[in-house]
């Protein structure tokens, strides 16, 4: 049965339509979903029995269930859902002064294999549908009965290896007449997929591109992330450098610190050689220790220096806040 949280809103007046049924029910659709949250076709009382039943035998809603769920005491929450076809995946819901965000999968395991996250050792199933990657943000404001207004691509998975999917589910959650979560306030984490980075700059979005670095030489970062011996620094600066030139637009560059590996003040001196000119941000992690990982995390004197260094010579740089480090729900660093 498809799953009608894979259509963005265009694409559902054309299912509609081929039902026999006026395409502005897409949009009343759109909003039982989306703005009521609804778990069940009846529930959209504005539509008649007759369209019900067709929607019953055509579509399923998608609902997730809650296979556990974990609490922080920041108050981070942690969902494992059952995706409905024996397999799971984690989605963790963070409190903000500014409002909710979510940090979603966009895969059921991952590829990657970058040594230092939480993902690893987890095998690659598939890839998340549109519909599912959504049903993370509906599934978590229907259990906390709140209102989700910042996502970050950051779960489990690589976001831009879901390419298609992933842009469709962020179309979704951008549209006015649903969720209407504003691309400034979406954000994709990619490990380096350097020919994806060419794809986004086309696009245009207004979405924020964060991009894992974690290294400054070749070898150090082929250490910790295998895909930099597909796409090493070089052609992955030489990308960043194009998607900015573009877009107009910073991007964001995740830099996990690792004791005794990547904190140290020469490892400063080449992120600021290598960014310098760039439109960015550091994002400086205290790395999670992970089971049997060869990292830990850096000093706190270390990464404050480290910090310094950058602010200090002419790269904006802060300090990730840790939640749910308690629940291993704190940043994966894809």
């Amino acid at each position: 049965m498809k799953n009608i949280k894979d259509y963005n809103l265009e694409e559902l007046k054309q299912e509609l339509i081929a039902l026999g049924e006026k395409p502005f029910r897409a949009e009343q659709i759109f909003r039982w979903i989306y703005i009521e949250n609804v778990t069940d076709f009846d529930e959209m009382t504005n539509l008649s029995i007759e369209l019900r039943e067709k929607l019953k035998r055509e579509f399923s809603l998608c609902i997730y269930h809650v296979l556990r769920k974990q609490e922080s005491n920041d108050g981070t929450k942690k969902y494992l859902f059952d995706v409905l076809d024996g397999n799971a995946i984690e989605t963790v819901l963070m409190s903000y002064h500014h409002g909710y965000s979510i940090c979603v999968s966009s895969q059921i395991g991952c590829k990657m294999g970058c040594k230092f996250c939480a993902s690893t050792g987890i095998n690659f199933i598939r890839n998340l549908t549109s519909g599912e990657i959504v049903e993370q943000i509906l599934a978590v404001e229907r259990d906390a009965n709140v209102k989700i207004s910042n996502v970050v691509f950051m779960g489990i998975g690589e976001p831009l290896d879901n390419y298609d999917n992933v842009l469709n589910a962020i179309g979704i959650m951008n549209n006015q007449k649903g969720l209407n979560i504003g691309a400034r306030h979406i954000s994709i984490s990619t490990s380096g997929l350097v020919p994806k980075i060419y794809e986004l700059a086309e696009r245009d979005l207004q979405c924020t591109l964060s991009v894992s670095l974690h290294a400054t030489t070749d070898e150090k970062r082929s250490s910790m992330m295998p895909v930099n011996q597909a796409y090493p620094i070089e052609e992955l600066m030489k990308a960043c450098k194009t998607y900015i030139a573009k877009t107009n637009k910073r991007i964001s560059f995740e830099y996990a610190l690792a004791k005794d590996s990547n904190d140290n003040l020469e490892d400063a001196k080449r992120l600021v050689a290598l960014l310098k000119g760039m439109i960015c941000h550091v994002n400086l992690i205290p790395i999670n220790k992970i089971e049997n990982g060869a990292y830990t995390k850096s000093t706190n004197e270390n990464i404050i220096k480290f910090r310094d260094y950058l602010n200090d010579h002419g790269i904006v740089a802060t300090i990730r806040r840790e939640l749910g480090s308690d629940i291993d729900a704190a940043c994966r660093t894809t």
